[in-house]
């Protein structure tokens, strides 16, 4: 799709601010970020007038259930865990999204293009992650990317999913020595297989084991869901042990070891932070956390971890996050280019670049400015969401029904 957004105050998150300039896109991606008297717009493509507004990437959320767990349906629409065992690491998100969970229609409304869909936090190994675009009828027509890491989980959700079944893991020991386990027979599985190569001999593949093999040669990110300080320091030592990649996911309690994960390089993503304290594992959730490990070193994004916080607000936790300490300047990366960075996806999304996905949003003002709204959305070129001040609400183009742009 082509189209070219012009005279508005372009924010691309990579460089500085432009006020005057124009993003153009050229078959879905970003073909030139300038002024508008250094871009030239050839004959024939769409020019949409941003003059006082503000341009920027659209935002990207790190940490979600979108279509995996839909909103208003019940047991229905909820195919977050498969809480019947503890490794599910064969298991894919990608397998149970539904593109018409009204979520997603949330999520352009809040300026959010791309979304991370995790499975979710019931077993120590809950599986594959995949990213994908917020508007599309089929998961192949939105995906970005599948696998983009494996979620895992410390702490309350797991050691209480299986302790009330009576059986392992039901303590922090248990849920630690799954994973453990795990990592230890895929360690035995890659040599086996390396083994068979080499003496050219059939072998038997292990799908779950296959995953983990690909945690281990680094490919594949380790999504370390944990909240409290103790957690998040086994999420370390395996780590550690077996030598993978972590990022740590929630991270209630990470200020409190800030200097430790910046020594690491271990990013966190942050959040949810409009949350109430509703379990223990939650007592010293702050909205000050982004701001002090970004001040310590670390690479942090912000999550609304959705649905358990409205997609749509997520950058409002990111105002409410500056308000109590996060600096404002480079802040609104917390939901562009660092989740990105983060999980491998920064070649397509996350800033406006050459090269780029041409997925960009106009804002009515500030983005960080509780006032501002989402007024036209695009992905790769196509305006896929619309708000009618006059009517004073949003539409989403129907994707079953698709006029040429």
């Amino acid at each position: 799709m082509n189209v070219a957004i012009t005279s508005g105050h372009v924010v691309p998150i990579a460089g500085e601010p432009i006020d005057g300039g124009t993003v153009l896109i050229r078959d879905g991606r970003i073909a030139a970020v300038g002024p508008d008297a250094e871009v030239t717009v050839p004959e024939g493509v769409r020019t949409v007038d941003a003059a006082g507004r503000w341009v920027l990437p659209g935002f990207v959320e790190a940490h979600g259930h979108l279509g995996v767990h839909e909103e208003g349906d019940g047991w229905e629409g909820n195919d977050t865990n498969e809480m019947t065992d503890p490794n599910g690491a064969r298991l894919r998100a990608l397998d149970a999204i539904n593109p018409a969970d009204r979520g997603f229609a949330d999520a352009l409304a809040g300026g959010v293009t791309s979304a991370v869909v995790k499975p979710g936090s019931g077993n120590p190994i809950g599986g594959q992650t995949v990213a994908v675009k917020c508007w599309g009828r089929s998961v192949e027509e939105m995906l970005i990317r599948e696998p983009v890491s494996v979620k895992s989980a410390l702490g309350e959700n797991p050691k209480r999913v299986y302790g009330e079944k009576k059986q392992l893991p039901s303590t922090r020991q248990g849920v630690a020595a799954v994973i453990r386990d795990a990592f230890t027979r895929a360690q035995d599985y890659r040599a086996r297989r390396e083994h068979a190569a080499a003496e050219g001999k059939p072998f038997d593949r292990d799908r779950t084991l296959e995953v983990l093999v690909r945690v281990l040669d680094g490919e594949l990110p380790w999504c370390q869901h944990t909240h409290r300080a103790d957690d998040i320091s086994t999420a370390l030592r395996l780590a550690d042990e077996f030598g993978y990649r972590v990022v740590i996911n929630h991270g209630t309690e990470a200020h409190l070891l800030a200097d430790e994960i910046a020594r690491r390089e271990v990013p966190v993503i942050s959040g949810p932070l409009f949350t109430t304290r509703s379990k223990v594992e939650l007592r010293n959730r702050t909205l000050a956390n982004p701001g002090i490990l970004t001040r310590a070193g670390v690479k942090v994004a912000i999550t609304t971890d959705h649905p358990v916080i409205p997609i749509n607000f997520l950058v409002h936790q990111v105002t409410l996050s500056v308000k109590e300490g996060l600096e404002r300047e480079g802040a609104l990366r917390t939901i562009t280019l660092n989740p990105a960075e983060i999980l491998g996806l920064d070649d397509r999304i996350g800033a406006l670049r050459p090269g780029l996905d041409g997925d960009v949003v106009i804002w009515s003002g500030d983005p960080l400015d509780v006032m501002s709204r989402a007024l036209q959305v695009f992905v790769e070129g196509r305006e896929v969401y619309t708000y009618d001040e006059a009517a004073r609400e949003g539409r989403v183009a129907d994707p079953y029904y698709r006029e040429a742009v």
